[in-house]
Protein backbone atom coordinates (compact mmCIF):
# COMPACT_ATOMS: atom_id res chain seq x y z
CA UNK A 1 0.00 0.00 0.00
CA UNK A 2 2.64 2.53 1.07
CA UNK A 3 5.30 1.51 -1.43
CA UNK A 4 3.04 2.37 -4.41
CA UNK A 5 2.35 5.87 -3.15
CA UNK A 6 6.01 6.41 -2.36
CA UNK A 7 7.05 5.31 -5.84
CA UNK A 8 4.55 7.72 -7.38
CA UNK A 9 5.95 10.56 -5.33
CA UNK A 10 9.55 9.71 -6.16
CA UNK A 11 8.85 9.58 -9.91
CA UNK A 12 7.01 12.92 -10.05
CA UNK A 13 8.64 15.17 -7.44
CA UNK A 14 12.14 16.23 -6.57
CA UNK A 15 13.26 16.26 -2.94
CA UNK A 16 12.84 20.02 -2.96
CA UNK A 17 9.26 19.73 -4.23
CA UNK A 18 8.49 17.17 -1.55
CA UNK A 19 9.68 19.38 1.31
CA UNK A 20 8.02 22.55 0.00
CA UNK A 21 4.71 20.77 -0.67
CA UNK A 22 4.81 19.23 2.77
CA UNK A 23 5.49 22.62 4.37
CA UNK A 24 2.48 24.14 2.55
CA UNK A 25 0.20 21.24 3.36
CA UNK A 26 -2.32 21.00 6.21
CA UNK A 27 -0.42 18.29 8.07
CA UNK A 28 2.68 20.46 8.52
CA UNK A 29 0.56 23.33 9.84
CA UNK A 30 -1.12 21.01 12.31
CA UNK A 31 2.23 19.63 13.46
CA UNK A 32 3.48 23.13 14.20
CA UNK A 33 0.29 24.00 16.07
CA UNK A 34 0.12 20.81 18.11
CA UNK A 35 3.72 19.64 18.47
CA UNK A 36 3.87 20.34 22.20
CA UNK A 37 0.77 18.21 22.76
CA UNK A 38 2.30 15.31 20.83
CA UNK A 39 -0.95 14.44 19.08
CA UNK A 40 0.67 13.16 15.91
CA UNK A 41 -1.56 10.12 15.47
CA UNK A 42 -4.75 12.12 15.99
CA UNK A 43 -3.52 14.83 13.64
CA UNK A 44 -2.76 12.35 10.90
CA UNK A 45 -6.24 10.92 11.32
CA UNK A 46 -7.82 14.36 10.84
CA UNK A 47 -5.87 14.93 7.64
CA UNK A 48 -6.07 11.55 5.92
CA UNK A 49 -9.19 9.94 7.39
CA UNK A 50 -7.60 6.60 6.51
CA UNK A 51 -7.27 3.95 9.22
CA UNK A 52 -4.70 2.07 7.10
CA UNK A 53 -2.31 4.98 7.38
CA UNK A 54 -2.86 5.26 11.12
CA UNK A 55 -1.88 1.61 11.42
CA UNK A 56 1.16 2.23 9.22
CA UNK A 57 2.28 5.10 11.42
CA UNK A 58 2.12 2.94 14.54
CA UNK A 59 4.07 0.15 12.87
CA UNK A 60 6.98 2.46 12.10
CA UNK A 61 6.80 4.82 15.06
CA UNK A 62 10.18 3.79 16.52
CA UNK A 63 12.41 3.25 13.52
CA UNK A 64 11.33 5.36 10.54
CA UNK A 65 7.88 6.96 10.83
CA UNK A 66 5.95 7.27 7.61
CA UNK A 67 3.71 10.35 7.60
CA UNK A 68 1.41 10.39 4.57
CA UNK A 69 -0.35 13.49 3.34
CA UNK A 70 -2.83 11.90 0.95
CA UNK A 71 -4.36 15.11 -0.41
CA UNK A 72 -0.97 16.23 -1.75
CA UNK A 73 0.14 12.69 -2.64
CA UNK A 74 3.47 13.14 -0.93
CA UNK A 75 5.38 11.18 1.66
CA UNK A 76 8.15 12.16 4.03
CA UNK A 77 10.23 10.22 6.54
CA UNK A 78 10.52 11.64 10.05
CA UNK A 79 12.95 10.33 12.67
CA UNK A 80 11.79 9.79 16.25
CA UNK A 81 8.84 12.11 16.68
CA UNK A 82 9.34 14.14 19.84
CA UNK A 83 9.42 17.78 20.79
CA UNK A 84 13.15 18.23 20.29
CA UNK A 85 12.85 16.77 16.79
CA UNK A 86 9.97 19.09 15.90
CA UNK A 87 12.00 22.11 16.98
CA UNK A 88 14.93 21.15 14.78
CA UNK A 89 12.81 20.10 11.81
CA UNK A 90 10.64 23.20 11.80
CA UNK A 91 13.69 25.45 12.09
CA UNK A 92 15.39 23.60 9.26
CA UNK A 93 12.35 23.91 7.01
CA UNK A 94 12.09 27.61 7.89
CA UNK A 95 15.77 28.15 7.04
CA UNK A 96 15.52 26.24 3.78
CA UNK A 97 12.31 27.86 2.57
CA UNK A 98 12.68 31.44 3.73
CA UNK A 99 16.43 32.09 4.07
CA UNK A 100 18.87 29.98 2.16
CA UNK A 101 16.64 28.94 -0.75
CA UNK A 102 19.09 26.08 -1.07
CA UNK A 103 18.08 22.68 -2.32
CA UNK A 104 16.85 20.70 0.69
CA UNK A 105 17.56 17.06 1.27
CA UNK A 106 15.61 14.51 3.22
CA UNK A 107 18.89 13.86 5.05
CA UNK A 108 18.35 17.02 7.09
CA UNK A 109 15.76 15.25 9.19
CA UNK A 110 17.96 12.38 10.35
CA UNK A 111 18.18 12.24 14.17
CA UNK A 112 21.73 13.23 15.11
CA UNK A 113 23.52 10.89 17.46
CA UNK A 114 25.41 12.38 20.36
CA UNK A 115 28.73 10.79 21.20
CA UNK A 116 28.56 8.83 24.46
CA UNK A 117 30.57 10.26 27.34
CA UNK A 118 32.80 8.41 29.81
CA UNK A 119 32.86 9.08 33.53
CA UNK A 120 35.05 7.35 36.09
CA UNK A 121 33.46 4.92 38.52
CA UNK A 122 34.57 7.05 41.45
CA UNK A 123 33.01 10.16 39.93
CA UNK A 124 29.67 8.58 39.08
CA UNK A 125 29.48 7.14 42.60
CA UNK A 126 30.14 10.63 43.94
CA UNK A 127 27.27 11.95 41.84
CA UNK A 128 24.82 9.26 42.97
CA UNK A 129 25.85 9.80 46.59
CA UNK A 130 25.29 13.55 46.25
CA UNK A 131 21.80 12.95 44.83
CA UNK A 132 20.85 10.63 47.68
CA UNK A 133 22.30 12.83 50.42
CA UNK A 134 20.47 15.81 48.92
CA UNK A 135 17.10 14.11 49.39
CA UNK A 136 17.88 13.08 52.97
CA UNK A 137 19.33 9.56 52.74
CA UNK A 138 21.77 8.80 55.55
CA UNK A 139 25.41 8.45 54.53
CA UNK A 140 25.94 4.72 55.18
CA UNK A 141 22.67 3.74 53.52
CA UNK A 142 23.41 6.01 50.58
CA UNK A 143 26.83 4.37 50.23
CA UNK A 144 25.34 0.85 50.31
CA UNK A 145 22.76 1.81 47.69
CA UNK A 146 25.29 3.60 45.47
CA UNK A 147 27.68 0.65 45.38
CA UNK A 148 24.91 -1.69 44.24
CA UNK A 149 23.51 0.70 41.63
CA UNK A 150 26.84 1.55 40.00
CA UNK A 151 27.94 -2.10 40.12
CA UNK A 152 25.10 -2.88 37.72
CA UNK A 153 26.62 -0.49 35.18
CA UNK A 154 30.15 -1.76 35.71
CA UNK A 155 28.97 -5.29 35.03
CA UNK A 156 27.20 -4.23 31.84
CA UNK A 157 23.69 -4.63 33.26
CA UNK A 158 22.71 -1.10 32.27
CA UNK A 159 18.99 -1.74 32.70
CA UNK A 160 19.47 -1.69 36.48
CA UNK A 161 22.15 0.96 36.85
CA UNK A 162 21.80 4.71 36.42
CA UNK A 163 18.83 3.95 34.19
CA UNK A 164 16.85 3.39 37.41
CA UNK A 165 18.21 6.23 39.57
CA UNK A 166 15.42 8.70 38.83
CA UNK A 167 12.79 6.07 39.69
CA UNK A 168 14.36 5.48 43.09
CA UNK A 169 14.67 9.19 43.78
CA UNK A 170 11.02 9.81 42.90
CA UNK A 171 9.92 7.04 45.26
CA UNK A 172 11.96 8.51 48.10
CA UNK A 173 10.77 12.07 47.44
CA UNK A 174 7.15 10.88 47.32
CA UNK A 175 7.56 9.09 50.67
CA UNK A 176 6.76 5.71 49.15
CA UNK A 177 10.02 4.32 50.53
CA UNK A 178 11.70 5.18 53.83
CA UNK A 179 15.37 5.31 52.82
CA UNK A 180 16.63 5.51 56.40
CA UNK A 181 14.66 2.60 57.82
CA UNK A 182 16.62 -0.19 59.51
CA UNK A 183 15.63 -3.82 58.89
CA UNK A 184 14.65 -5.87 61.93
CA UNK A 185 14.63 -9.61 62.63
CA UNK A 186 11.07 -10.83 63.22
CA UNK A 187 11.97 -14.49 63.80
CA UNK A 188 15.11 -16.60 63.61
CA UNK A 189 16.40 -20.07 64.24
CA UNK A 190 19.91 -21.44 63.97
CA UNK A 191 19.74 -21.60 60.18
CA UNK A 192 16.74 -19.44 59.22
CA UNK A 193 15.40 -15.94 59.74
CA UNK A 194 12.51 -13.71 58.73
CA UNK A 195 13.43 -10.05 58.35
CA UNK A 196 11.12 -7.04 58.09
CA UNK A 197 12.52 -4.35 55.84
CA UNK A 198 10.28 -1.67 57.37
CA UNK A 199 9.80 -0.23 53.88
CA UNK A 200 13.49 0.60 53.59
CA UNK A 201 15.74 0.58 50.58
CA UNK A 202 15.75 -2.85 48.99
CA UNK A 203 19.54 -2.87 48.72
CA UNK A 204 19.98 -2.08 52.42
CA UNK A 205 17.45 -4.74 53.45
CA UNK A 206 19.04 -7.34 51.16
CA UNK A 207 22.62 -6.74 52.33
CA UNK A 208 21.41 -7.15 55.91
CA UNK A 209 19.81 -10.48 54.96
CA UNK A 210 22.82 -11.81 53.03
CA UNK A 211 25.24 -11.01 55.82
CA UNK A 212 22.91 -12.65 58.33
CA UNK A 213 22.65 -15.76 56.12
CA UNK A 214 26.46 -15.95 55.76
CA UNK A 215 26.87 -15.73 59.52
CA UNK A 216 24.42 -18.60 60.03
CA UNK A 217 25.85 -20.73 57.20
CA UNK A 218 29.32 -20.51 58.73
CA UNK A 219 27.91 -22.52 61.64
CA UNK A 220 25.30 -24.74 60.05
CA UNK A 221 26.55 -25.17 56.47
CA UNK A 222 23.37 -23.82 54.92
CA UNK A 223 21.06 -20.97 55.87
CA UNK A 224 18.04 -19.19 54.45
CA UNK A 225 16.82 -15.69 55.25
CA UNK A 226 13.66 -14.16 53.82
CA UNK A 227 12.44 -10.57 53.98
CA UNK A 228 9.15 -8.75 53.70
CA UNK A 229 8.35 -5.04 53.73
CA UNK A 230 11.11 -4.32 51.24
CA UNK A 231 11.48 -2.53 47.91
CA UNK A 232 13.19 -3.05 44.56
CA UNK A 233 16.73 -4.30 45.24
CA UNK A 234 18.52 -3.84 41.91
CA UNK A 235 20.43 -6.72 40.34
CA UNK A 236 19.99 -10.11 41.96
CA UNK A 237 23.57 -11.16 41.26
CA UNK A 238 24.92 -8.36 43.44
CA UNK A 239 24.02 -10.45 46.49
CA UNK A 240 24.93 -13.89 45.18
CA UNK A 241 28.31 -12.66 43.90
CA UNK A 242 28.89 -11.08 47.31
CA UNK A 243 28.32 -14.46 48.97
CA UNK A 244 30.55 -16.18 46.40
CA UNK A 245 33.35 -13.67 47.06
CA UNK A 246 33.20 -14.76 50.69
CA UNK A 247 33.63 -18.44 49.75
CA UNK A 248 29.96 -19.49 49.75
CA UNK A 249 27.39 -20.51 47.17
CA UNK A 250 24.79 -17.76 47.06
CA UNK A 251 21.22 -17.98 45.82
CA UNK A 252 18.78 -15.07 45.69
CA UNK A 253 15.15 -14.65 44.70
CA UNK A 254 12.72 -11.76 44.69
CA UNK A 255 9.18 -11.18 43.59
CA UNK A 256 8.38 -7.96 41.76
CA UNK A 257 5.51 -5.93 40.33
CA UNK A 258 3.06 -8.02 38.28
CA UNK A 259 4.10 -7.51 34.66
CA UNK A 260 4.50 -11.10 33.41
CA UNK A 261 1.59 -12.62 31.51
CA UNK A 262 1.37 -16.33 32.42
CA UNK A 263 1.19 -18.80 29.56
CA UNK A 264 -2.24 -18.71 27.94
CA UNK A 265 -3.45 -15.60 29.79
CA UNK A 266 -4.08 -12.01 28.67
CA UNK A 267 -3.45 -10.20 31.96
CA UNK A 268 -0.24 -9.93 33.96
CA UNK A 269 -0.01 -11.80 37.27
CA UNK A 270 3.65 -12.28 38.22
CA UNK A 271 6.68 -10.05 38.23
CA UNK A 272 9.91 -10.63 36.36
CA UNK A 273 10.76 -12.65 39.49
CA UNK A 274 14.50 -13.02 38.89
CA UNK A 275 16.65 -15.76 40.39
CA UNK A 276 20.41 -15.96 40.78
CA UNK A 277 23.12 -18.36 41.88
CA UNK A 278 26.85 -17.68 42.12
CA UNK A 279 29.87 -19.69 43.23
CA UNK A 280 33.63 -19.21 43.15
CA UNK A 281 36.11 -21.59 41.51
CA UNK A 282 39.87 -21.94 41.55
CA UNK A 283 42.15 -19.35 39.92
CA UNK A 284 39.73 -16.49 40.62
CA UNK A 285 37.18 -18.07 38.29
CA UNK A 286 33.54 -18.61 39.04
CA UNK A 287 29.99 -18.60 37.73
CA UNK A 288 27.31 -15.95 38.20
CA UNK A 289 23.84 -16.83 36.94
CA UNK A 290 21.15 -14.16 37.06
CA UNK A 291 18.04 -14.09 34.92
CA UNK A 292 14.45 -12.93 34.97
CA UNK A 293 11.64 -15.41 34.55
CA UNK A 294 10.27 -13.15 31.82
CA UNK A 295 11.93 -13.23 28.41
CA UNK A 296 13.74 -10.02 29.42
CA UNK A 297 13.59 -7.66 32.37
CA UNK A 298 11.47 -4.53 32.03
CA UNK A 299 14.61 -2.45 32.52
CA UNK A 300 16.00 -3.82 29.26
CA UNK A 301 12.92 -2.61 27.40
CA UNK A 302 13.35 0.76 29.12
CA UNK A 303 16.86 0.94 27.69
CA UNK A 304 15.49 0.31 24.17
CA UNK A 305 12.87 3.01 24.76
CA UNK A 306 15.51 5.51 25.86
CA UNK A 307 17.46 4.76 22.69
CA UNK A 308 14.31 4.94 20.50
CA UNK A 309 14.91 1.42 19.26
CA UNK A 310 12.49 -1.37 18.46
CA UNK A 311 12.42 -4.45 20.66
CA UNK A 312 12.42 -7.98 19.22
CA UNK A 313 9.02 -9.53 18.72
CA UNK A 314 8.40 -11.95 21.58
CA UNK A 315 9.39 -9.69 24.48
CA UNK A 316 6.14 -7.88 25.25
CA UNK A 317 2.43 -7.60 24.52
CA UNK A 318 0.38 -4.53 23.62
CA UNK A 319 -2.95 -3.55 25.22
CA UNK A 320 -4.85 -5.95 22.97
CA UNK A 321 -2.72 -8.96 23.86
CA UNK A 322 -0.71 -8.93 20.64
CA UNK A 323 3.07 -9.16 20.56
CA UNK A 324 4.68 -5.77 19.90
CA UNK A 325 8.06 -4.45 18.80
CA UNK A 326 7.35 -0.96 20.15
CA UNK A 327 9.51 -0.37 23.26
CA UNK A 328 7.34 2.57 24.36
CA UNK A 329 4.26 0.34 24.28
CA UNK A 330 6.11 -2.38 26.18
CA UNK A 331 7.06 0.04 28.95
CA UNK A 332 3.62 1.61 29.11
CA UNK A 333 1.49 -1.53 29.01
CA UNK A 334 3.86 -3.62 31.17
CA UNK A 335 2.83 -7.06 29.97
CA UNK A 336 5.92 -9.16 29.35
CA UNK A 337 6.19 -12.67 27.95
CA UNK A 338 7.42 -15.53 30.16
CA UNK A 339 10.85 -17.03 29.53
CA UNK A 340 10.50 -19.93 27.12
CA UNK A 341 7.91 -18.11 25.01
CA UNK A 342 4.16 -17.89 24.90
CA UNK A 343 3.69 -21.62 24.26
CA UNK A 344 5.92 -22.84 27.12
CA UNK A 345 5.03 -23.12 30.81
CA UNK A 346 8.66 -22.87 31.95
CA UNK A 347 8.54 -19.16 32.70
CA UNK A 348 5.30 -19.44 34.65
CA UNK A 349 6.69 -22.38 36.64
CA UNK A 350 9.87 -20.49 37.52
CA UNK A 351 7.89 -17.39 38.51
CA UNK A 352 5.80 -19.45 40.94
CA UNK A 353 8.95 -21.08 42.32
CA UNK A 354 10.42 -17.65 43.04
CA UNK A 355 7.18 -16.55 44.71
CA UNK A 356 7.39 -19.58 47.00
CA UNK A 357 11.00 -18.86 47.96
CA UNK A 358 10.48 -15.14 48.53
CA UNK A 359 7.03 -13.61 48.90
CA UNK A 360 5.08 -16.58 50.21
CA UNK A 361 7.71 -17.73 52.73
CA UNK A 362 8.25 -14.15 53.90
CA UNK A 363 4.55 -13.24 54.07
CA UNK A 364 5.05 -10.19 51.89
CA UNK A 365 2.81 -9.05 49.05
CA UNK A 366 2.84 -11.55 46.19
CA UNK A 367 1.71 -12.01 42.60
CA UNK A 368 -1.03 -9.59 41.57
CA UNK A 369 -1.11 -7.99 45.04
CA UNK A 370 2.18 -6.14 44.51
CA UNK A 371 1.73 -2.55 43.24
CA UNK A 372 3.08 -1.88 39.76
CA UNK A 373 6.45 -0.19 40.16
CA UNK A 374 6.79 3.38 38.89
CA UNK A 375 3.05 3.93 38.33
CA UNK A 376 1.31 6.75 40.20
CA UNK A 377 -0.27 6.95 42.65
CA UNK A 378 2.67 5.16 44.29
CA UNK A 379 1.82 2.53 46.90
CA UNK A 380 3.91 0.66 49.45
CA UNK A 381 5.55 -2.22 47.61
CA UNK A 382 5.99 -4.77 50.45
CA UNK A 383 8.23 -6.84 48.18
CA UNK A 384 9.60 -10.19 49.37
CA UNK A 385 13.16 -11.50 49.00
CA UNK A 386 14.74 -14.87 49.66
CA UNK A 387 18.46 -15.62 50.21
CA UNK A 388 20.11 -19.02 50.56
CA UNK A 389 23.78 -19.32 51.48
CA UNK A 390 25.63 -22.65 51.31
CA UNK A 391 29.12 -23.39 52.60
CA UNK A 392 30.60 -25.93 50.13
CA UNK A 393 33.34 -26.76 52.64
CA UNK A 394 30.69 -28.36 54.82
CA UNK A 395 30.04 -30.94 52.08
CA UNK A 396 32.80 -32.61 50.03
CA UNK A 397 36.30 -31.15 49.48
CA UNK A 398 37.43 -29.88 46.08
CA UNK A 399 34.21 -28.15 45.03
CA UNK A 400 36.06 -25.11 43.65
CA UNK A 401 38.37 -27.32 41.56
CA UNK A 402 35.49 -29.31 40.10
CA UNK A 403 33.60 -26.11 39.28
CA UNK A 404 36.69 -24.66 37.61
CA UNK A 405 37.12 -27.83 35.56
CA UNK A 406 33.47 -27.72 34.41
CA UNK A 407 33.63 -24.06 33.42
CA UNK A 408 36.86 -24.66 31.52
CA UNK A 409 35.33 -27.58 29.63
CA UNK A 410 32.34 -25.49 28.55
CA UNK A 411 34.53 -22.64 27.33
CA UNK A 412 36.66 -25.04 25.25
CA UNK A 413 33.67 -26.42 23.32
CA UNK A 414 33.81 -25.78 19.59
CA UNK A 415 31.77 -22.63 18.87
CA UNK A 416 29.26 -22.31 16.05
CA UNK A 417 30.88 -19.01 15.12
CA UNK A 418 34.70 -19.10 15.44
CA UNK A 419 34.64 -15.37 16.22
CA UNK A 420 32.40 -15.94 19.22
CA UNK A 421 33.94 -18.31 21.79
CA UNK A 422 31.60 -20.23 24.06
CA UNK A 423 31.12 -18.43 27.38
CA UNK A 424 29.74 -19.33 30.78
CA UNK A 425 27.46 -17.13 32.91
CA UNK A 426 29.59 -14.39 34.39
CA UNK A 427 31.98 -14.02 31.43
CA UNK A 428 29.88 -11.20 29.97
CA UNK A 429 30.16 -9.27 33.23
CA UNK A 430 33.92 -9.86 33.37
CA UNK A 431 34.33 -8.48 29.86
CA UNK A 432 32.22 -5.45 30.75
CA UNK A 433 34.35 -4.74 33.82
CA UNK A 434 37.58 -5.10 31.83
CA UNK A 435 36.32 -2.67 29.22
CA UNK A 436 35.54 -0.10 31.91
CA UNK A 437 39.00 -0.59 33.43
CA UNK A 438 40.63 -0.17 30.02
CA UNK A 439 38.73 2.98 29.07
CA UNK A 440 38.91 4.47 32.56
CA UNK A 441 35.22 4.69 33.27
CA UNK A 442 31.63 3.96 32.33
CA UNK A 443 30.30 5.05 28.95
CA UNK A 444 26.80 6.56 29.14
CA UNK A 445 24.51 7.24 26.14
CA UNK A 446 22.67 10.50 25.48
CA UNK A 447 19.49 9.35 27.22
CA UNK A 448 21.32 8.81 30.52
CA UNK A 449 23.27 12.06 30.08
CA UNK A 450 19.95 13.89 29.72
CA UNK A 451 18.68 12.25 32.91
CA UNK A 452 21.87 13.27 34.74
CA UNK A 453 21.46 16.85 33.52
CA UNK A 454 17.88 16.89 34.76
CA UNK A 455 18.86 15.62 38.21
CA UNK A 456 21.63 18.22 38.44
CA UNK A 457 19.08 20.93 37.75
CA UNK A 458 16.29 19.51 39.94
CA UNK A 459 18.43 18.64 42.97
CA UNK A 460 21.10 21.31 42.71
CA UNK A 461 23.98 18.82 42.85
CA UNK A 462 27.33 19.05 41.12
CA UNK A 463 27.38 17.46 37.68
CA UNK A 464 29.78 14.54 37.18
CA UNK A 465 33.06 15.37 35.48
CA UNK A 466 33.39 13.49 32.20
CA UNK A 467 36.62 12.40 30.62
CA UNK A 468 37.74 14.46 27.64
Amino acid sequence: MYSKRQSKMENSDTEQDVVIKFMKGPLFTLIIDKAVERQTVQLLKKVTKLEEDIKLLREFNVDVIKLLCIEKEIAINLREIDLSFYDRFIKKCHDVHFKTKSKPSLDVIEEPKAKPKIVSVIEIKRFVMDCLLKIGVQNEKAKTFTNALVTADTRGITSHGLNRLEHYINHIKDNVCNPNADPTIMFESESTAVVCGNNGLGVVVSMFCVNLAIKKAEKTGIAMVVANGSNHFGINSYYTAYAADHGFIGLAFTNTSPIMVPTGAKQACFGTNPLSIAASAVNSDGVVIDFATTTVALGKIEVFKRKNQKIPIGWAFDEDGNLTDDAAVGVKVKRLTPVGGTESHKGTCLAIMVEILSGLLANSAYGPHIPVWGVKPFKLANIGHGFIVIDPRKFTPGFDKRLGDLLGYVRKLEPIDPKKPVEVPGDFERRAMKKIDDQGGIEYPESILNMIEKLVKDLGVKAPKFKS
